[in-house]
């Protein structure tokens, strides 16, 4: 432990020093209760009702001049200093039209993509940071629907096992306090009358059998009927053994769910998976010593009790190379592949559509490398296009990764059907062979935040990025509009010269790509500041597929994924090159 706490004691836990090119917009902030984007929270209220809104003098000519109003309604518009009925109906539009059919529930649990959180109980650092129950809260609070819990025994008390990240300076807390939050939040749930989907426990378990008998009892006792009911996990057993039954997600209603380890013979070790190349010295050699340590872990066998808990969802590690060519070979019921991104990235992209054929059938897991110590993220898209359920994110800030998750389940419960492609009988390749063009207008943007310690005017610009999964180097092509300064030229052609933070840009963004159903949008607002890195002040991203027809208003975010007052006016338009 001496030479683990030498190795971190130097670090700094969301330093940007050394980042890489490419992770020079992948910035976030600390994700908080006060967050409303992590991914669905569909029944979440806004924390600034678009009757907040205001709409800058410059975007209602723009309107105006548009057309998009009647000829009665554009002089209304520009006759009011107040916003109009018919400028509160187009605000109140929203940017995205999320198809029915991909929250329908009447489909098979593995048919759909799971808004993930990984090492749910840490508030920062993944070697030192804290852990809290309250973690829990915020991550199901803001969208997440499978949250994993660490479990371990506690020498003070061999009856109440404690929650943490094992051989690090992480703090400590009771699992039975993780269970009581967890159950908080479904009573929460259940008496505000939100359609609430199942809560998926990802157990890593760590403890000995008595432990693990601990384990079971007090699941039992905090969750009682909350608990996947037997029947539900006997058809699920079912299920497996070619009933032709299906368990529907509509079935596991707002139930919890838990996925308990199984250990095959012979599984490959994933210890070493930790040793790619990290961002700094001082990281690879503390998660050196992590690893040593993690190596003399012993838990033992899951026992009956446990294992019969998990039946619907069993998690099992790679048990070869080859593990996606064929059956498994002593596999439990409902098996759920347990990999790591580094693992996985190693059979992509020759093997892209053996995994997803894999995984319209069976359920994979796949979470950070070890080397991010740091909370960053892996990059969630291609795998989602291998048809990997559950991509495991580190829930403590609000960065690229996060909003791309956030694009996905927008206006769901946590829970989205992944195209038929990746579905049982689906051909496992989503990239059409069409190409695509997408335009994108930008027209200007109303009350932009300015950091309150900033002292200088903002330069603002918007800069896109299309995020395709078939682009594993994560090098997404980068458009943006011109920094906005205001001048008398800008007054000529809109009435006014609106501040820097109610820039007017109108110009037009262009990409070709391969057509493909989970192209993402993500647009950030920066200001082009000289001598300096360009801050970002706003964010949004978007599924391309989900753009509503025509011009929107898109709600901007801040770092931390909390709503602004910021709106910027755009129009997609997509369509065959």
């Amino acid at each position: 432990m001496t030479d683990l706490i030498a190795g971190i004691s130097k670090l700094q836990p969301f330093s940007n020093k050394q980042r890489r090119a490419e992770d020079e917009d992948d910035v976030g902030d600390v994700i908080d209760a006060n967050t409303v984007a992590g991914g669905g929270h569909a029944s979440r209220q806004s924390a600034i009702t678009k009757d907040q809104l205001r709409v800058s003098r410059a975007l209602k000519t723009f309107l105006a001049e548009k057309g998009i109003f009647s000829e009665d309604e554009a002089q209304e518009l520009l006759a009011s200093e107040q916003p109009t009925r018919a400028l509160r109906e187009f605000l109140n539009r929203s940017h995205i039209v999320v198809p029915p059919d991909v929250v329908d529930r009447s489909h098979p649990l593995p048919d759909y993509y799971i808004s993930s959180s990984h090492n749910t109980y840490l508030v920062a650092h993944q070697l030192y940071g804290q852990s809290c129950t309250s973690a829990y809260e915020t991550a199901l609070y803001t969208g997440s629907r499978c949250v994993e819990i660490d479990a371990w025994d506690d020498d003070t008390n061999r009856d109440e096992p404690k929650v943490t990240h094992g051989y690090t300076l992480v703090s400590n807390i009771s699992f039975r306090s993780v269970c009581e939050t967890i159950r908080d939040v479904i009573d929460k749930e259940a008496s505000e009358g939100s359609n609430a989907a199942p809560i998926m426990i990802s157990l890593e378990n760590h403890c000995d059998a008595h432990g693990q008998l601990r384990l079971v009892h007090i699941m039992k006792e905090v969750w009682g009927d909350r608990l996947l009911s037997k029947d539900i996990r006997d058809k699920g057993k079912r299920e497996e053994e070619g009933s032709g039954e299906h368990v529907t997600l509509a079935e596991l209603g707002n139930k919890i769910v838990v996925i308990v380890e199984y250990h095959l013979p012979n599984e490959a070790d994933d210890t070493s998976d930790s040793s790619s190349s990290s961002d700094d010295e001082q990281e690879r050699a503390a998660h050196q010593a992590y690893r040593e340590k993690k190596k003399t872990t012993n838990a033992g066998p899951i026992i009956p009790q446990l294992a019969e808990l998990g039946v619907y969802a069993q998690s099992v590690k790679p048990p070869n190379p080859s593990w996606f060519e064929s059956v498994l070979e002593n596999a439990p019921h409902h098996p759920l592949i347990n990999v790591s991104e580094t693992q996985l990235l190693t059979h992509m992209p020759a093997h892209n559509a053996k995994i997803a054929k894999h995984n319209a059938q069976h359920l994979m897991r796949v979470y950070p490398k070890g080397t991010r110590i740091s909370s960053r993220n892996l990059r969630p898209v291609p795998f989602w296009a291998v048809g990997a359920q559950i991509c495991a994110l580190n829930w403590q800030t609000f960065g690229a990764s996060s909003q791309l998750n956030e694009a996905l389940f927008s206006g769901s419960n946590g829970y989205i059907l992944k195209p038929a492609a990746l579905r049982r009988g689906g051909t496992g390749v989503l990239t059409a062979g069409r190409r695509k063009r997408l335009r994108l207008h930008v027209a200007g943007a109303t009350d932009i935040p300015v950091p309150a310690d900033r002292d200088d005017e903002i330069k603002p610009y918007v800069t896109c990025t299309l995020i395709h999964p078939d682009d594993l180097e994560y090098k997404p092509p980068k458009r943006k509009t011109k920094p906005y300064k205001p001048h008398k030229l800008t007054g000529f052609l809109h009435g006014e010269n609106p501040p820097s933070t109610d820039p007017m840009w109108d110009e037009v963004l262009e990409w070709e790509y391969d057509d493909n159903e989970l192209v993402f949008l993500r647009l950030l607002i920066k200001s082009d500041d000289s001598f300096a890195s360009n801050p970002t002040l706003a964010v949004a991203a978007l599924r391309v597929m989900y753009a509503a027809p025509g011009w929107s208003f898109i709600r901007m975010l801040d770092l931390g994924g909390h709503e602004t007052r910021c709106s910027l006016l755009v129009k997609l338009e997509i369509g065959d090159v």
